[in-house]
């Protein structure tokens, strides 16, 4: 039989852990939503919808986590709510990076929509990361995202794009599309070369002696 602490976080009985979560104690609150992950999603995803609408960031950002982690149709939909209402660009950042775990076909046009509309680096760069690790991400859409990060005006998110770009080209095949999506990005890497931020220039070096 399995002890108390591996059915339910800290231990705790449901309503012990609804209770830490609106408590407004950092203290319990955290932890309680951390330890959600433990759960089955029909237990949890309620649970992290209730941290969703607490006022503390963090606990708003924990539970988008969490909301990666136990997915269903009721956390995709809290997370674009969170992804393009949320106050706090730490909170949207946290959103992207949930939503991208649910497959890029399905996530791909709602965080480009969001890297487009929200100028925040943390979220761009949060958006960049989350889909650059999905290992089952086409070509094209990677280069479409870099284009958009190199275009950015902040230097954090430039190096996102630019060192997706060096992986297209590290990465082309032989067919003919990835021949012209790997020049496409060649190019990119070529036209940064002189870029003011000198992470950018490092970037584009290892890109093109990749």
């Amino acid at each position: 039989m399995a002890d108390q602490d591996s059915v339910n976080p800290a231990g705790l009985n449901p309503e012990q852990i609804r209770e830490a979560i609106v408590s407004g104690d950092p203290a319990r609150a955290l932890p309680a939503l951390v330890g959600l992950r433990r759960l089955e999603a029909e237990q949890a995803v309620p649970l992290l919808l209730l941290g969703l609408e607490q006022e503390q960031f963090i606990a708003r950002s924990i539970s988008c986590a969490g909301l990666g982690v136990k997915r269903n149709e009721a956390g995709w939909q809290a997370l674009t709510t969170a992804l393009s209402a949320d106050e706090d660009a730490n909170v949207r950042a946290e959103a992207a990076n949930a939503l991208a775990s649910y497959g890029v076909e399905r996530a791909w046009p709602l965080l480009r929509q969001s890297f487009v509309a929200d100028d925040q680096w943390l979220v761009r760069c949060s958006i960049l990361s989350a889909l650059a690790e999905q290992a089952e991400i086409e070509p094209g859409v990677l280069l479409e995202l870099a284009q958009m990060a190199i275009a950015d005006t902040d230097g954090s998110v430039r190096v996102g794009g630019t060192e997706i770009l060096g992986r297209i080209v590290r990465d082309a095949g032989a067919n003919s599309e990835q021949t012209e999506i790997s020049e496409a990005a060649r190019q990119g890497l070529i036209g940064l070369q002189q870029d003011p931020d000198h992470r950018v220039v490092a970037a584009v070096l290892n890109g093109l002696q990749g």
